[in-house]
């Protein structure tokens, strides 16, 4: 990639894609569902992780009622352009990986929850399987102590991108749906069988808010 062709993608992408995603959205009808969750985990223990298939996460921003929210984004240049589009809808950014071979993440998140956080977390994220919840956010939910709530969104007429992860695009003037999901607690003296039973309880219950909102708003299932 040449300079200005980096200088548009770093400089330009990023504000037309969060004027795109505030039109869109100003456009929608959407509904939420099962919200409630939220404001009960804001009770006890008073924050959260969010938590949805990463080919939804083009109106995720609108997904969380407010506070403050963290996200962990690859610290590989690519994903750089991403970054500042979250950025300019207030969401903060935890860089790096939670992976066994790098925990770079998982400090920054860490130190963001206890900053007073909440945390956002796609688990088949940033490159698949697609829709196959991957340990990381298991990991964050055993340290921090926090709640995971799954939440699914569709929306009706929409389309899929050809990305590996076959990301939804709604459609102008279309209806949407948030879905909230029942939580899933990861206690911290978890041995790896019981983690293992905590990611497989994730997985199928994103799917299952998932193929909900699918369904409740018309959109054939993936």
């Amino acid at each position: 990639m040449n300079r200005a062709a980096e200088w548009l993608l770093l400089n330009v992408a990023p504000t037309a894609a969060h004027a795109y995603i505030r039109l869109l959205h100003r456009t929608m009808s959407i509904e939420a569902r099962g919200r409630e969750v939220l404001a009960a985990a804001r009770k006890d223990p008073g924050r959260y992780i969010l938590c949805f298939w990463h080919s939804r996460f083009v109106l995720m921003p609108y997904a969380y009622p407010g506070g403050r929210i963290v996200v962990l984004s690859s610290d590989h240049r690519d994903a750089e352009a991403l970054v500042r589009v979250l950025r300019k809808f207030g969401i903060e950014q935890a860089r790096g990986s939670t992976s066994r071979r790098s925990l770079t993440g998982m400090r920054q998140l860490l130190r963001k929850v206890e900053d007073g956080c909440d945390v956002g977390m796609t688990p088949d994220g940033p490159k698949g399987p697609r829709r196959r919840a991957q340990p990381g956010v298991i990991a964050v939910a055993r340290f921090t102590g926090l709640p995971i709530v799954p939440v699914g969104f569709s929306a009706s007429p929409a389309r899929r991108l050809r990305t590996w992860d076959r990301t939804l695009v709604p459609g102008f003037f279309s209806k949407g749906l948030f879905l909230y999901g029942e939580p899933i607690v990861v206690p911290r003296e978890s041995d790896e069988p019981a983690q293992e039973r905590c990611r497989l309880a994730l997985e199928a219950e994103l799917n299952r808010v998932t193929d909900a909102a699918d369904d409740a708003v018309g959109l054939a299932r993936e």
